[in-house]
């Protein structure tokens, strides 16, 4: 991992596989990091050239003060992207990522040769929720918003799930201020008309338990670019790298093949 330097913020990166090879870029849901791919990093066809990355706010990178915009979040990726030499990448967005991911590719189709939309939609939730959940993390503290946001990822039985305490501890460990940029922008963002204006190979994952970006919501998202492949994980919720890594790896494996990139 390395500390990339911008002209106004510091992004944490790490970059494995050699030179060269086809690019796949995966992007992370808010309250999470870059170590949310592990089990997806080690299980990818060999000779991929990788790079994930903790989005500003998040992990070691650089928290601004709050808010952040959507178009920030998205410049942040196509910097990394450039910085590393990458092109014609396919691009794994979770979640929050999955908003990044369409948006880079409405404004870099240059880069980005393909996308893998992960739980996640071309809006997630209203403006008024996200306040409200803004506004219990600044007062309360990720401790306290912990319990909803497991249950909501994982469903009712949050609490046995394999992997879930992995997952509270990067919430736990993630500054509020910089969850709260990050929810701020997934607030302040509506990808509906860019989104299905888009033609590029897309596969589309939902999980059957998820809470935050419900398999209906996913599959809308999907619904509005030509082309797209829809894939439902049963026995997972929101985070299914986590809850099936081996089966939501082979999903994103064989999407990189079908389009000849690996």
């Amino acid at each position: 991992m390395a500390l990339v330097f911008f002209d106004d913020i510091r992004l944490n990166a790490e970059i494995s596989g050699p030179l060269g090879g086809p690019a796949v870029v995966l992007i992370h849901a808010l309250g999470t990091n870059l170590r949310i791919w592990d089990e997806v990093v080690s299980r990818l066809p060999t000779g991929c050239r990788v790079l994930r990355f903790d989005q500003r706010g998040h992990g070691l990178s650089d928290v601004p003060e709050p808010p952040y915009a959507m178009g920030a979040l998205i410049r942040d990726a196509e910097r990394l992207i450039a910085h590393f030499g990458l092109r014609d990448a396919v691009v794994v967005g979770l979640s929050l990522g999955g908003l990044v991911a369409q948006g880079l590719a409405v404004k870099r189709l240059d880069l980005v040769r393909g996308m893998v939309l992960s739980n996640t939609a071309a809006k997630i939730g209203s403006a008024e929720m996200w306040q409200a959940r803004i506004a219990q993390m600044l007062a309360e503290g990720p401790e306290a918003y912990a319990p909803g946001a497991m249950e909501r990822m994982f469903g009712r039985q949050w609490q046995s799930v394999e992997g879930m305490e992995r997952v509270r501890q990067m919430l736990l460990s993630t500054d509020p201020k910089g969850w709260a940029g990050c929810a701020a922008a997934i607030a302040g963002t509506d990808f509906y008309t860019p989104t299905a204006g888009l033609t590029l190979p897309t596969l589309v994952i939902a999980g059957i338990r998820d809470g935050t970006t419900p398999p209906d919501l996913v599959r809308e998202t999907a619904e509005l670019i030509l082309g797209h492949r829809f894939e439902l994980m049963r026995g997972a919720g929101h985070l299914p790298m986590v809850e099936r890594p081996e089966d939501y790896t082979a999903l994103i494996s064989e999407f990189l093949r079908s389009l000849g990139h690996v």
